[in-house]
């Protein structure tokens, strides 16, 4: 059993959402409440419970509902879970998080600047017990039990600055920081108009993706010579999250997207034969 936790102090951040391209303030506000909640200052203080069946993707991940959304929720949400983080409140005052270097870094130091302060609630983290699979064409994700949470993921790109690459880790909060957490966004210039004729990449920018063109990256250098895969296994913890307790198991994903990471969360949380509370 572990003890529930929020932050000790509130913190402010201001960037531009990479899909609306819109500046936002946002603020991580301690909550006793037992629940991590959304709060859209722009809409009266419109609340979002986070919830998986109100999360639909599409180059990010959405929390959405009748009176609107909130985007790109998946590197603070991989901060939050890492860190055990299960009591906040996030105010913002636009539909999207802000995307800050393209990374979960300026979130995750943070965190560990202002500290976390346990609440009376107690959790359990979930044990995986029996194996799975789920296959998407190519894509895949293989579930096994472990001692630990690890997680294994591949990517295969024909780009030539990418190509194979595939990493397996333990995740715990010190991995996270030093390992996941400053591993950027990445997309290719030709994508660009496409994305932005859908109304996402907007705000994409030098400053929040690592942009490659057909042969090279363009603004270089990158922070791990493998940074495109680890930024990966940064999106699937912030998907993985949504299961909403602590995870205990190995997760081998090949060439993953969130619409695959959201398949596992909820054949997990509609199967919990798969699971049992780790004491």
């Amino acid at each position: 059993m572990a003890a529930k936790k929020t932050i000790k102090k509130e913190v402010a951040f201001f960037g531009f959402g990479i899909h609306s391209g819109k500046p936002v303030d946002l603020r991580l506000i301690p909550s006793d409440s037992g629940e991590i909640v959304f709060r859209r200052s722009d809409l009266k203080n419109l609340e979002f419970r986070l919830s998986p069946e109100n999360i639909k993707t599409k180059n990010c991940t959405t929390l959405v509902t009748d009176k609107g959304k909130i985007q790109t929720l998946e590197h603070l949400l991989a901060v939050f879970w890492v860190n055990g983080i299960d009591s906040l409140t996030i105010e913002l005052n636009q539909e999207e998080i802000p995307s800050m270097d393209g990374s979960a870094l300026h979130f995750a130091r943070a965190v560990q600047r202002v500290g976390l302060r346990e609440l009376p609630g107690k959790k359990s983290p979930q044990k995986i017990t029996q194996s799975l699979f789920i296959q998407e064409e190519d894509a895949s994700i293989s579930v096994v039990p472990d001692n630990e949470l690890r997680i294994t993921y591949q990517i295969e790109y024909e780009h030539p600055s990418i190509k194979k690459q595939d990493l397996s880790i333990v995740v715990n909060p010190e991995n996270f920081e030093m390992e996941i957490a400053p591993a950027r966004t990445f997309g290719f210039l030709e994508e660009v108009p496409a994305l932005q004729k859908q109304g996402l990449a907007l705000g994409g920018s030098y400053n929040n993706t690592v942009v490659l063109d057909e042969t090279n990256v363009i603004n270089g250098p990158l922070r791990y010579p493998d940074e495109f895969v680890r930024h990966k296994i940064l999106d699937f913890i912030g998907d993985l999250s949504l299961i909403g307790e602590p995870m205990i198991g190995h997760f081998n994903v090949k060439k993953g997207g969130h619409a695959l990471h959201l398949r596992v969360v909820r054949f997990l949380l509609e199967n919990p034969e798969y699971l049992s509370p780790d004491r």
